[in-house]
């Protein structure tokens, strides 16, 4: 399943998300352009902004500032990818080296900080406050999500409430700022914007769920990233809480070994620790659980070709490989 069902409802929206980020990020300091041009073409599915571009069809809206609203968390994505890569000391993300690979660690580092604040000035460019508000507050608790993951790194005590707090600040959190914006700017009541957010909270929830199952069972060459990143960098995701709550004691320390220790030597018994658990299913059920959620909250939508793509994109979600 490919997103390709997205290009004829927003296929034109999407081209101008991408013509903004290109004019915002030319800069006349050549390693920003450089590492900007590096991270854009590097391309990626563009979940976010076309969840906020979905949102505002599927409201009614007819204007333009979408566009610069979906560049804007566009932005703010990329500058926590770049800061993670660097916390993470990734070498491989969609395919291609990592910007800190190329570049280094203080220049990623930076150039982060420049999408943060060119994103900021983008919002501010919209002029609506309910919106620099939604903004404002889902940085605030994205940020304090990736310290959490830090805090959390080489921990094989992390549990199930702990992990889903994580991803709910570190990922959700973001999706969900982008279909509220949506509706935000479709003018939509608010009984429609309360259920946008939480279809978005729960799609995002699904997409991290699987992107955790995809490090496990995944193909390099999809993914985009190397598989066991996670387990190489002692990330406790829910493959591997799961597999350790019904594991035998010799594959639950195996797996604590592996996330304390770091390191791929123990890569091969964990994956197949996972499968004889059935924890891979395990947490493709909880994705799929996510997405059916998702689904519920969009019955408050009139019909159209956005509501619908809306649908298919939770469907998505917990159906891809990639």
């Amino acid at each position: 399943m490919t997103l390709e069902f997205l290009r004829p409802v927003i296929g034109d929206d999407m081209a101008g998300v991408d013509q903004v980020l290109r004019e915002s990020l030319d800069s006349d300091v050549v390693l920003i352009r450089e590492v900007a041009s590096h991270i854009i073409a590097g391309g990626g599915k563009r979940l976010r902004p076309a969840l906020l571009l979905l949102a505002a069809r599927a409201c009614g809206y007819e204007g333009t500032d979408h566009r610069t609203l979906a560049a804007t968390i566009e932005m703010i994505h990329t500058a926590t990818l770049l800061h993670d890569d660097v916390v993470d000391e990734s070498q491989l993300r969609r395919g291609h080296a990592t910007a800190n690979a190329r570049f280094g660690n203080a220049a990623s580092v930076l150039v982060g900080d420049y999408l943060y604040t060119r994103a900021f000035q983008l919002m501010v460019s919209v002029n609506r406050m309910r919106v620099m508000s939604i903004i404002a507050d889902a940085t605030n608790l994205i940020s304090e999500g990736e310290v959490l993951q830090l805090l959390h790194m080489r921990d094989a005590a992390l549990d199930e409430r702990a992990y889903f707090d994580v991803i709910e600040r570190k990922t959700a959190k973001l999706f969900e700022a982008a279909g509220r914006i949506g509706a935000v700017l479709g003018g939509a009541g608010r009984n429609v914007e309360d259920a946008l957010a939480r279809y978005s909270m729960h799609l995002g929830t699904a997409f991290q769920i699987m992107d955790d199952v995809l490090d496990y069972s995944g193909d390099a060459g999809e993914i985009g990233k190397n598989v066991g990143d996670d387990l190489e960098e002692g990330k406790m995701t829910l493959p591997l809480i799961r597999a350790v709550a019904v594991g035998t004691p010799d594959e639950a320390d195996t797996i604590r070994h592996a996330i304390t220790e770091g390191g791929l030597t123990d890569f091969a018994p964990v994956v197949r620790a996972l499968h004889r658990t059935g924890a891979l299913e395990y947490a493709r059920e909880r994705a799929q659980a996510e997405s059916d959620a998702a689904a519920e909250c969009l019955g408050v939508l009139a019909p159209s070709p956005a509501a619908s793509s809306l649908l298919q994109l939770s469907t998505f979600a917990c159906r891809r490989s990639y």
